[in-house]
């Protein structure tokens, strides 16, 4: 039992979450290049759990490892409140969505780096338009053959939790019809996407050695799927998501994302699982999620029934319902009942929109919502260890 007790020294499924926030100029409401400017007093104070970005208008900051969803909240509070406190030193205020409603890729610098530099020369314009904003869940395993078991079956799960993000309707000032329009532009970046099927994490990680055999990556943090093993951290990392724009949104999400690993390998624990099903009908789930979000349908390939989201999620809710307790997160938990509800940030984003047809006032929105109960102060401790420290695009 041990191993589901976040009290517990054995506790396998840790969290760690990663958010990436725009930095805006409050009178124009533009994206602005400040990164440089954040990152020298910032370093001070939160060391390695602040990091740049490939453009200098990103920020990314992530949490110390966690065991609970109430702990991913203290840490998350901690830094929105530090870099939006350091964003107001330079005259800038932060935001948190998926895309920006109407700043231009084309007006972006880059952030001065041998590694990002490398990246516009392999990439070329596919990395320059790379001006989106996301929010990574890295989860413990008790070790990595066990993950990649874990990670085959919570392919099925991922549209799921992107249709519960969205976050970016709006692209260089247009309305796309997308509730997640950040997907289709890091679509155009190889190694994206959900993943195929794995047998064994040797499995894997051969497949890695072969790309960086023959050229095509350095290391496996240019894996970029939707899920992956952390080449470092001994984690699976669900990268799905578009950045959360509320604080519980953020919380829910992650603390969501842990209980769906701690109900799978419960099922294991009892030789029991999940199906796996073929990529090519998950895809089919991601695409409904990322243009109509919840307010369109989803498969349940189970049934072969196309369901509308907000009937068929709470079906998710009630499959960890038996391990939310464990994990001390139903209140967390509790709040995805209130975005589909209310929708996410992308509905409420167009609802602003309709309403007054002014961007900027989209944006004034989400500047009020990224940091709306957050303590925007300097914290007075050092940074401890980050759940991973070093560049890493999106």
């Amino acid at each position: 039992m041990s191993v589901y007790d976040p009290e517990s020294k054995d506790f396998a499924f840790t969290l760690g979450v990663e958010e990436e926030y725009q930095i805006v100029n409050p009178e124009t409401r533009e994206l602005q290049s400040y990164v440089s400017q954040i990152l020298e007093k910032g370093k001070l104070v939160l060391r390695e759990q602040l990091k740049p970005e490939l453009m200098q208008s990103v920020v990314e900051v992530g949490t110390c490892v966690c065991r609970t969803a109430s702990q991913a909240r203290e840490e998350i509070l901690r830094l929105r409140g530090a870099i939006a406190a350091l964003a107001r030193n330079h005259g800038a205020e932060i935001i948190a969505a998926g895309t920006h409603p109407f700043s231009s890729w084309h007006q972006q610098e880059v952030y001065p780096h041998e590694r990002y530099y490398g990246v516009l020369q392999e990439m070329q314009d596919a990395a320059r338009r790379l001006l989106i904003f996301g929010m990574h869940v890295h989860v413990g395993v008790p070790d990595m053959e066990t993950g990649m078991k874990l990670q085959n079956v919570v392919r099925y799960f991922l549209p799921h939790v992107l249709a519960l993000s969205t976050s970016s309707p709006f692209w260089m000032g247009r309305k796309t019809g997308f509730k997640s329009y950040r997907s289709l532009i890091f679509s155009n970046f190889p190694r994206t996407g959900i993943p195929g099927f794995f047998a064994s994490h040797s499995e894997f990680e051969r497949y890695v050695s072969l790309l960086i055999k023959t050229g095509c990556i350095d290391n496996g943090k240019k894996i970029w799927w939707d899920v992956r093993p952390h080449p470092f951290f001994g984690t699976i990392e669900v990268r799905i998501c578009d950045v959360a724009t509320r604080v519980d949104e953020a919380v829910a999400l992650a603390a969501l994302i842990q209980a769906v690993f701690v109900k799978l390998y419960r099922l294991f624990e009892k030789n029991m699982t999940f199906r796996v099903y073929p990529l090519a009908l998950i895809n089919e789930n991601k695409w409904r999620a990322v243009r109509y979000g919840l307010d369109g349908e989803l498969i349940d390939f189970g049934k072969e029934q196309a369901i509308p989201a907000r009937q068929l999620l709470p079906e998710l809710l009630e499959f960890v319902d038996d391990v939310v307790d464990m994990l001390g997160s139903r209140q967390e938990v509790a709040y995805l009942e209130r975005i589909l509800a209310e929708g996410t940030s992308a509905d409420r984003q167009l609802a602003v929109y309709e309403r007054t047809g002014d961007l900027k006032v989209v944006v004034d929105h989400l500047m009020a919502e990224t940091v709306s109960g957050v303590p925007v102060a300097l914290p007075d401790w050092p940074a401890a260890v980050p759940v991973e420290p070093g560049a890493d695009l999106k």
